[in-house]
């Protein structure tokens, strides 16, 4: 999550009272993994978009085992 200013070492804090919405970035368990995304609504589906051009889009289907655990609230920025 590069480009949307979240680098590794980071601290996020997590509000799991925040419904998920458009362009939120969300904490997901995604078939038995937790990763960090930007969510996007599509007419075709729910993606989930890195804000990285090293990965690609993820496309969630009724097969995928999907939970948005919470939304980003605040980043805390690890020193450098």
């Amino acid at each position: 999550m590069v480009d949307a200013g979240i680098q590794d070492g980071d601290l996020l804090v997590i509000d799991k009272a925040l419904e998920p919405k458009e362009s939120a970035i969300a904490v997901c368990y995604l078939d038995g993994e937790f990763t960090v995304k930007r969510l996007a609504v599509r007419e075709e589906g729910v993606y989930l978009m890195p804000a990285n051009a090293e990965f690609k889009p993820i496309r969630i289907t009724e097969e995928n085992e999907f939970l948005v655990w919470g939304i980003v609230a605040y980043v805390i920025h690890k020193p450098r």
